[in-house]
């Protein structure tokens, strides 16, 4: 697997919590989306460990293309021609 799958074209609102730890998806495999559960095992693709300064919503990139991961910077429009 040489590309991530698009786990959806759209982004995931979630609410985080300043302090703590998360791990996003990267291989676009995860049955937990947007939140890594170990699918990528033997893809060659690791999860990416993050956390935010403050707490709050936030969008988190579904399509697995973002040039910010984890979160959403519209990269999505090019797949889906929004």
């Amino acid at each position: 697997m040489n590309q991530p799958h698009c786990a959806q074209t759209a982004p995931y609102e979630v609410e985080l919590q300043e302090g703590q730890n998360y791990f996003w998806c990267i291989c676009g495999l995860s049955q937990n989306q947007p939140f890594c559960d170990g699918a990528h095992k033997g893809s060659g693709f690791k999860s990416q460990c993050f956390s935010v300064e403050a707490s709050g919503k936030v969008w988190l990139c579904g399509c697995k293309q973002s040039k910010n991961p984890p979160f959403c910077d519209g990269s999505h429009t090019e797949i889906d021609g929004v």
